[in-house]
């Protein structure tokens, strides 16, 4: 484990995640990266405020201060599109071999309906994924 990258987006289970890749990052001295996604939801009127790119700052600017204060330097990353997709995307393309991702505790009719951004990523990851709770 050289290189972790935590999803963050301000909840409970992710607060969750991002306190599980502060051990881990300490235990293995790994690299930390952070990821928050720009969800883009096309048609959709009016504008979700979760696709508003100043909340998404401000959660990677929380995650920062959160991991500082462990000692450790972040790399951020604010990909916009498809969650899941977005955080697999960025684990590949930036040579992460391991991402931390916090689980909402959905049920199965949940997941079916909402979508699960934490299964899809341990079903298409090819890193070692690590879901929180």
């Amino acid at each position: 484990m050289k290189k972790i990258l935590v999803a963050y987006d301000g909840t409970e289970p992710a607060e969750h995640a991002l306190a599980t890749a502060i051990d881990l990052a300490k235990a293995f001295d790994a690299a930390v990266g952070v990821v928050s996604v720009v969800p883009i939801h096309a048609g959709r009127a009016p504008i979700d405020p979760w696709d508003d790119r100043p909340i998404h700052a401000a959660q990677l600017g929380q995650a920062q201060q959160i991991l500082a204060k462990a000692g450790i330097e972040a790399q951020l990353h604010e990909p916009m599109g498809d969650p899941a997709r977005a955080i697999e995307r960025t684990a590949a393309e930036s040579g992460y071999d391991t991402i931390v991702i916090g689980s909402r505790g959905l049920g199965r009719l949940e997941r079916v309906l909402q979508g699960s951004v934490s299964e899809h990523v341990a079903t298409h990851a090819t890193e070692t994924v690590i879901i929180r709770r």
